[in-house]
């Protein structure tokens, strides 16, 4: 097996081990971080894991240790859950556009209450197709939480939380 496989596997492993039942609010990403050793639902991230930090601090109202598990069970029995449009790392977003209906279909099989998109670009590029689909695509332009934009993301959230 390739060490992207590899990495692959562990990433569908941690994320079915924390995705509730039911799914009341889903959060889509663009990818998972290309670091190997990062990712949402790991649970040893020692560092650079400001999505997992920052949706726990808007959700839950903790700043996160870094003890994730806690966190990760709280999230799974609040309904909330993450998937990513591409299932891999990527470098270049115009692998993005041609999985747009493979999100929608997988979005349309969790049957979420509503769904918030995380990224600018990601929701100018999945916003209008969610809606046109009949999914609860949230109406709020969140930015990821890195590169200075933590505080628009957690004000953000608050519109949606």
């Amino acid at each position: 097996m390739s060490v992207a496989a590899a990495a692959r596997r562990r990433r569908e492993q941690g994320a079915a081990r924390y995705r509730p039942e039911v799914v009341d609010t889903l959060l889509v990403a663009e990818a998972p971080p290309s670091a190997l050793d990062r990712y949402f639902y790991f649970e040893d991230v020692p560092v650079h894991d400001s999505l997992f930090r920052h949706v726990v601090q808007a959700v839950l109202g903790d700043r996160p240790t870094r003890e994730k598990v806690p966190y990760l069970e709280e999230l799974r029995e609040r309904g909330w859950f993450l998937v990513h449009m591409s299932e891999e790392p990527f470098r270049d977003r115009g692998v993005l556009p041609p999985l747009l209906p493979d999100l929608l279909a997988r979005c349309e099989l969790l049957s979420p209450r509503r769904i918030v998109v995380v990224g600018t670009r990601l929701f100018d590029l999945v916003h209008r197709p969610m809606r046109d689909a009949g999914l609860p695509v949230v109406d709020v332009r969140l930015p990821y939480p890195g590169s200075g934009q933590q505080r628009r993301f957690l004000d953000g959230m608050r519109l949606v939380v």
